[in-house]
Parts: structure tokens; C-alpha cells; sequence
């Protein structure tokens, strides 16, 4: 959430203030103003400020696998830029092909992209080279939005509620668990879903969570018709 990427930043600053051309350091504050952009109110600034520094990670981060991977997820969600997304991912698997981030990074941004085999595919190998990992719920979220994005709304909720068994405190796989829900008809279970969201988000409104654009127009339709059967405020 932001107030954590604000703990975060502070350090980062620091990080960069000793090592300027750090990689790493560049692209976790591009995700740190993501996460203030999706989740803070969709401020421009923070778009802004989260593309530069993705910008410079890729740019010096030609030995970095998580640095380019964070950075091509950075891109793909905030400006659609799949093509240069995906360069840096494959940039990201050219260098260390069992990097399981790199991999559930990739299949959550080709599940926005509409590569829902694709994005499948890497995030079950992502589950298989760390199924113990503490990022454990990043290949689940790809998963759950491209069984979504599918049709599958089943194997979406299933993917979604073990996103959220591994990480409890993330607010995205309870949003794709509630809409999975709404759409199969558990009206109690989407309930349940929708008022764990809000404790996790309190300031969530539809506006806000398809406000980034992540990916098609008629792929966000599918969110947003779900989301408002799930009775969460429109914003």
C-alpha cells in the first residue's frame, strides 16, 4: 500500500543518493510509485516518476534480471508499452531463465496483453522453479487474471484465493477473488470477498482500480461489470 512504499522510498533514496545508476534501486522506486499510483489516487506525479525510473533501470540494467523484470512490469501496467515490456523480460530470462519473479512478472503482464496461454505457461513454471518462495502469490495473481480474462472464473477465484492465502495483506488477489466470485453467482462468498477488500483498501473504488488502463478496454468491461454485481462503490 502506499504508506509502505513511503517507508520504502525514504530508503531508496538513500540507496541511490550513494550508488546513482544502481538498477535496482531505480526500479524499485518505479514500483514503489506504481503502487502510490494505483492505490493512492492516480496521480500524474506518480505515473510520471514511476516510468522515469523504469526507464533508467532498463537502460543500466543490462546484468540485472530482477531489476529488468521489475522495471518491464512497471511499463506494462502503467503505459500499455507491451512491446518494450516484453523485450525487458525476455532480456530478464536471457539472464537467469529460472528466475521465478522474472517469469510471474512476465505472465501477469501477458494476461493483460490477452496472452492468456501464454501467461499460463509462465506462471506455472514460475510455480514450479519456487513453489516455497516469498513472492509465492505474484504467479498465482497471473494466473487468476488470465483464467479471468478466459472465462474461467472458477479457476480464477481458486487462483486468486491461494494469491491471497500467500500473501494476506495484498489487496489485488482479494479484488480478482471477489470479481471471479460475483461473476460464478456465490453471492455470499463475493460478500465475504468484497468487505475483506476494503479492510485491506479502504479508499478502493472501481474508478480507481481500472483508472491505469492495465489493459484493454474490453478486458477492463469484464472488471468493471463484475465489480459492480459485487456491489463495490464505482468512484
Amino acid at each position: 500500500m502506499p504508506e509502505t512504499a513511503d517507508e520504502a522510498l525514504d530508503l531508496l533514496q538513500q540507496a541511490i543518493a550513494i550508488e546513482p545508476h544502481s538498477a535496482a534501486a531505480h526500479a524499485a522506486i518505479a514500483f514503489c510509485h506504481e503502487v502510490r499510483y494505483i492505490r493512492g489516487g492516480l496521480l500524474e506525479d506518480d505515473k510520471r516518476t514511476a516510468l522515469r525510473h523504469a526507464r533508467i533501470a532498463i537502460a543500466t540494467g543490462g546484468d540485472d534480471a530482477t531489476a529488468l523484470a521489475g522495471a518491464a512490469f512497471v511499463i506494462g501496467i502503467l503505459e500499455r508499452d507491451y512491446d518494450n515490456a516484453f523485450n525487458a523480460f525476455d532480456r530478464a530470462l536471457a539472464l537467469s531463465p529460472s528466475s521465478a519473479l522474472a517469469l510471474s512478472f512476465s505472465a501477469i503482464v501477458h494476461a493483460w496483453a490477452g496472452d492468456t496461454a501464454i501467461a499460463i505457461e509462465q506462471a506455472e513454471q514460475s510455480l514450479r522453479l519456487s513453489p516455497y518462495g516469498s513472492l509465492l502469490f505474484t504467479p498465482y495473481v497471473g494466473l487468476a487474471y488470465a483464467h479471468f480474462f478466459a472465462g474461467r472464473f472458477d479457476e480464477a477465484a481458486l487462483s486468486a484465493s491461494r494469491a491471497a492465502q500467500a500473501n494476506p495483506q495484498f489487496s489485488i488477489p482479494w479484488v480478482l477473488r471477489t470479481a471471479s466470485l460475483a461473476n460464478l453467482g456465490r453471492g455470499e462468498e463475493t460478500q465475504a470477498s468484497a468487505q475483506r477488500l476494503r479492510e485491506l483498501w479502504p479508499s478502493f473504488t472501481i474508478r480507481e482500480y481500472l483508472g491505469s488502463n492495465f489493459t484493454s478496454p474490453e478486458r477492463l468491461a469484464m472488471f468493471d461489470e463484475a465489480l459492480r454485481l459485487a456491489g463495490l462503490p464505482e468512484g
